[in-house]
């Protein structure tokens, strides 16, 4: 890639990337006013509704723009097209003669390395021309996969049931307090005992 073409960082082509966000070809400004119309219209008050708010937007954003994943697997059966055509180095077995396994010699019909690398550079022109900026979904690899997707969203599930344990935890230990200290005679902490 040159210095002045548009890249994907770093963490998107490692796989830090959830998938469940936004991905290339997505209008940021439109995500942004998306997201503005949503925390106006469910109002969230204090940090822990406004990251409930805030994983709404991310999960309602992916659901309307599931044809993001289409695409990317469009670009990708596109882009082993392309490449597709790119000779690669075939090999033949000799007969063995006093050896019980054949030996492996370079087919003598094989291009030479400078076609092969003349032959890549002509198929990445071309899938940078053909696929424009879902090249940037090919290149995130296994990320933009329904698979992925769904992967993804089971870990956020299983966070999400633990997390609503311990608020229900945090919840009856308040309950558990306020009315000890109501009726001051039951300990929090003998109630609790009971209920592990």
């Amino acid at each position: 890639m040159s210095k002045n073409s548009k890249s994907v960082p770093p963490a998107l082509k490692h796989g830090i990337y959830s998938g469940i966000g936004l991905l290339p070809t997505e209008s940021r400004a439109k995500f942004r006013k998306f997201k503005k119309q949503i925390f106006a219209e469910l109002n969230p008050v204090g940090r822990l509704e406004e990251d409930i708010v805030d994983e709404i937007v991310w999960l309602e954003w992916r659901r309307q723009n599931l044809f993001t994943y289409d695409l990317a697997q469009r670009a990708r059966a596109r882009h082993s097209a392309i490449y597709s055509s790119v000779p690669s180095l075939r090999y033949q077995y000799d007969e063995p003669v006093l050896l019980p396994v054949p030996e492996l010699r370079p087919d003598p019909e094989n291009p030479s390395p400078q076609e092969i690398e003349a032959a890549r550079k002509r198929a990445h022109k071309r899938a940078r021309n053909e696929l424009e900026a879902a090249i940037e979904l090919v290149e995130l690899g296994n990320v933009v996969t329904f698979d992925h997707l769904e992967k993804g969203l089971a870990i956020r599930e299983r966070l999400d049931g633990m997390i609503t344990r311990d608020y229900k935890k945090l919840l009856y230990v308040r309950g558990i307090k306020s009315m000890s200290s109501s009726s001051g005679t039951v300990s929090p902490r003998r109630l609790l005992g009971g209920a592990a």
